[in-house]
């Protein structure tokens, strides 16, 4: 299943790059796309494992990009 996210506060292409290499590592995260112009995040897992991948993305985006979040 996809979900798309909006992000905010993300600052640069290489920043959205560095994240969503970051969340494609994520185990059980199929594929995941980060749009530096839209700011949109689209992540493609199984139904029942987004929130545990979600707090894994977060921790990610935390680590390249401080005052980026999701906005569900």
């Amino acid at each position: 299943m996809k979900k798309k996210f909006k992000l905010e506060e993300l600052d640069c292409a290489n920043c959205a790059a560095k994240i969503e290499e970051g969340i494609r590592k994520i185990d059980g995260v199929k594929d995941a796309k980060v749009t530096f112009m839209t700011q949109k995040l689209t992540i493609e897992a199984e139904e029942g494992e987004f929130d545990r991948i979600m707090d894994e993305a977060n921790k990610v985006i935390s680590k390249v990009e401080p005052d980026c979040r999701i906005i569900a």
